[in-house]
């Protein structure tokens, strides 16, 4: 067993902690909407048997939902993350919603407004629930974003990069959405691609023929992949060799130079973040990434998460492309973001540095996107006139 691949007991104590990390918010979140929002529905006593028998049924769903296929045999896993995913989607638009009301509620009003406002809650969260789904599970739109660099010679001058980050591959996101993926970004016709991480759910057995379209990626320059930490949560190593596998080139804290018209451009890659904690021999290490690199050529740096910019604007790079965050994916839970990440989404300056953070072109969780669309992001470089110090 590789040191990356989670043996069966570290992965059972990792759902361990994680379903009880998932009740401990979850079910105080339930108890909340049942007592708020369920007594003032219209309907009597059959309407609250139905609605407390959903809240007790959505709590054992998200957590153990989520986390099925780490632990449900095989056959059940899709089913089970299917329905778990479905429950937290919904649940997170009921629970914002009722505290909405509960606001609202503060104003005295009629008893016929208060049912009234009790129904809105629920036919609001399952029209956000379904909108959001629709816009979870579409191809990503081509977001088109421009970066300037000092002192890039004129053969790298509008020289293009397709980012694809956080796919998240695995029981609702099959072969059929990545080729769907695959096929956009190749009408792009980039120069090279970047792959930043969180491309899988599960273990290469199980996923590789549904990660497969991936190898079909095109550019001049070829396929550039870095880790996330989902790779990690289902074994880095094996996955790293099975991206190689298809094709891509792997940069495991590591660079390589492109030769672009006479024109030389570093691209580099770290591991993960977290990667360290997992095994010390892979900690993320910008400076070893770019050691030995070109100096007077444009460096660009592909880290998974955002937090990187500080170590990688330290090692000399100029342009760090990351995802992770998925934009924060569901407002409003895109606030609470900046308490792990500096950045959220789009183009920031770091120092000297430039940092892009991509809303990911998958999705995490629940099949929802509300207020953070899914991106594969096409990156044209273009010549700086003016210094940033």
């Amino acid at each position: 067993m590789s040191p990356s691949a989670p043996s069966p007991n570290t992965s059972r104590d990792r759902v361990a902690r994680f379903a009880f990390w998932i009740l401990a918010v979850f079910a105080p979140a339930h108890i909340y909407v049942g007592l708020r929002l369920v007594p003032d529905l219209p309907g009597g006593p059959i309407v609250m048997a139905l609605g407390g028998g959903y809240c007790v049924l959505s709590t054992v769903l998200i957590p153990f939902g989520t986390l099925a296929r780490l632990y449900a045999p095989r056959r059940l896993v899709d089913p089970l993350v299917w329905a778990g995913t479905l429950a937290m989607g919904w649940f997170s638009s009921l629970f914002v919603l009722t505290l909405a009301r509960d606001l609202a509620l503060l104003i005295p009003v009629t008893r016929a407004w208060t049912e009234q406002s009790a129904l809105g809650v629920i036919g609001l969260s399952l029209l956000v629930t379904a909108v959001g789904f629709i816009n979870a599970r579409k191809v990503a739109r081509v977001v088109r974003i421009s970066v300037p660099l000092m002192d890039i010679p004129p053969a790298l001058e509008g020289f293009t990069i397709a980012q694809l980050s956080d796919i998240h591959v695995g029981s609702t996101i099959k072969r059929g959405s990545v080729r769907r993926m695959v096929e956009r970004t190749n009408g792009l016709v980039p120069d090279m691609v970047a792959i930043t991480g969180d491309v899988v759910d599960g273990s290469v057995p199980h996923l590789l023929k549904e990660v497969a379209p991936l190898g079909d990626l095109h550019s001049r320059h070829g396929t550039f992949i870095v880790s996330g930490n989902h790779e990690y949560y289902s074994g880095a190593d094996p996955w790293m060799k099975a991206f190689a596998g298809l094709g891509m080139h792997v940069l495991r804290n590591a660079h390589k130079t492109l030769d672009h018209d006479g024109a030389t451009l570093v691209i580099a890659g770290v591991e993960d973040f977290s990667a360290g904690h997992h095994d010390p021999k892979w900690a993320s290490d910008p400076v070893k990434a770019l050691e030995g690199a070109p100096e007077n050529a444009p460096r660009i740096l592909l880290a998974h998460q955002p937090r990187s910019a500080e170590a990688a604007s330290t090692a000399g790079a100029d342009l760090q492309l990351s995802g992770h965050t998925h934009g924060g994916q569901i407002w409003p839970w895109n606030y609470f973001v900046r308490m792990q990440q500096p950045l959220t989404a789009g183009l920031h300056r770091w120092g000297r540095m430039w940092v892009y953070v991509s809303r990911g072109t998958g999705y995490w969780g629940p099949p929802k996107r509300i207020g953070a669309p899914s991106e594969i992001t096409l990156i044209t470089l273009r010549k700086a006139y003016t210094k940033v110090r």
